[in-house]
């Protein structure tokens, strides 16, 4: 029997905000442990919580985003269990009535375009963070305890490991244009849960699920879910049953290990948060959030191939960074050849930048000098090749392309009369060469060119080269 996979994520984006959910504590992260606290977010008798309104208006923002559906009115909850790193008791989140229901994010794969719905999104406190000691001790830091949240949980829509990353690609691309969070997995600013099932090919009834824990960086997350569903399928093949259960990805062992079995929701005892009144949104605040929201994008990506003529592959990468757009753009404002200006990005200018979220802003080249270079190319300044090289000393030291050419000598040879000369000097030593070329050999011709660039150190025209070449080779004395 053949068995298929079903995939949906719960994916805990922490929010760019100064301060904390419900009080005005530092949401700065890995200072001292048990700094950025007070008596609110550490739970203690009395405190009553203030909402961050913030929050409402970034929530709203990620609403609109994905298409969801902004409720007026929403309720927070008390959500209850027991954990040394949850001073309160509970967890102040939403339940029954979260601030969004619904909303699709579009991934794809291989070709293959899928819509994912959206189940909610919902705002939520975080806990504190235990710290475990090789000694077997354990502290806790409550810095964390209050860190603004949201939770997006999706449908069931994915099949595939490939798909469950695509979508979490997609979702952190979209968080970093809002600019409400800054997608950082290691530092557990995006956080993902898996919740996975296996069932007969065909079936509409889900299987049992296992929900995974501790994978934080897209790579652990495909493989996991590769492991989970081979487990899985493994059971469901020698007559087994799957136990519903939370387990942990352990990278040592490139596997998944029981953690516990699956609370069901009514096991955390929800009930209305008391201190808090119903949040309502207003229209204000809506109006604020929809004139936040920038071009996302899959809609910058559609006015790249629309309005620049560029590939869609093209487009998906430059718009796969809102700096990195930005700085396409800047570019061709300045030299109107949109194709060159994303040849070059593409090619060379990601080889210097290792994270595209975060590395644009501090790159030393500036789109002007990248112009710039890419003008002194094409109005045959220098060649190609030479320009790379230009490049390099550009990133490491950002000074302007024409400077370095003169500083370095590498202006391009264009004096007909001086490539002539070298050219006749090529010849004169490679008689062999130029006797088999005449003789049909046009496969010598390449050695010409090299040869012609050796002497010039590369910066002799080069379609000047071609040109000189075929007419002094041509000519039989």
């Amino acid at each position: 029997m053949e068995y298929e996979a079903v995939i949906g994520l719960e994916v805990h984006a922490q929010l760019k905000t100064l301060t904390k959910t419900f009080c005005d504590c530092s949401t700065v992260f890995a200072l001292k442990p048990n700094i950025n606290v007070c008596p609110v977010c550490l739970g203690m008798p009395g405190v009553l919580p203030v909402l961050n309104r913030k929050i409402v208006l970034y929530a709203c923002m990620l609403s609109m985003a994905v298409e969801g559906t902004i409720e007026n009115r929403s309720v927070f909850a008390r959500k209850n269990y027991f954990y040394p790193d949850l001073p309160k008791g509970y967890q102040i989140s939403q339940y029954e009535l979260p601030i969004n229901k619904d909303g699709i994010i579009r991934i794809q794969t291989d070709s293959v375009t899928r819509n994912v719905r959206l189940n909610r999104i919902h705002i939520e406190e975080d806990a504190g963070k235990l710290m475990h000691n090789h000694d077997g001790t354990s502290f806790v830091d409550f810095n964390r305890s209050g860190i603004p949240l949201l939770e997006i949980v999706s449908e069931p829509d994915m099949a595939t490991p490939d798909e469950a990353v695509a979508y979490l690609k997609k979702l952190r691309t979209i968080l970093l244009y809002l600019g409400i969070c800054d997608g950082n997995m290691e530092e557990g600013s995006l956080r993902c849960d898996a919740n996975i099932s296996v069932r007969p090919r065909g079936q509409t009834q889900l299987g049992v699920k296992s929900e995974l824990k501790n994978m934080n960086s897209f790579r652990f997350i495909h493989k996991a879910l590769e492991y989970e569903i081979k487990r899985q399928t493994d059971i469901l093949e020698d007559g087994g049953t799957i136990v519903q259960e939370t387990r942990l990805w352990d990278e040592a062992s490139g596997t998944t290990k029981s953690m516990r079995s699956k609370e069901e929701a009514h096991d955390y005892r929800y009930f209305p948060e008391p201190d808090l009144l119903t949040l309502e949104v207003n229209s204000a605040l809506l109006e604020e959030a929809r004139k936040s929201v920038p071009e996302l994008p899959d809609a910058k990506a559609k006015r790249f191939v629309a309005g620049y003529n560029l590939p869609q592959y093209d487009a998906e990468v430059l718009t796969a960074s809102r700096d990195l757009a930005g700085y396409f753009e800047d570019m061709v404002k300045l030299f109107d050849k949109p194709k060159t200006a994303s040849n070059w990005i593409m090619s060379e200018m990601l080889r210097f930048i290792k994270d595209i979220d975060t590395g644009i802003g501090t790159f030393k080249v500036t789109p002007a000098q990248t112009a710039k270079l890419l003008g002194l190319v094409e109005d045959g300044t220098i060649s190609g090749k030479i320009a790379k090289s230009v490049y390099e000393r550009m990133v490491e030291t950002g000074k302007e392309p024409d400077g370095l050419i003169k500083e370095l000598g590498l202006e391009q040879i264009s004096d007909e009369k001086e490539i002539r000369e070298i050219i006749k000097s090529v010849m004169e030593k490679n008689q062999k060469e130029v006797e088999q070329y005449r003789a049909g050999k046009e496969k010598v011709f390449g050695f010409f060119v090299g040869q012609v660039m050796k002497a010039t150190g590369g910066k002799a025209n080069p379609s000047m080269v071609n040109e000189l070449l075929r007419k002094n080779l041509k000519e039989v004395k």
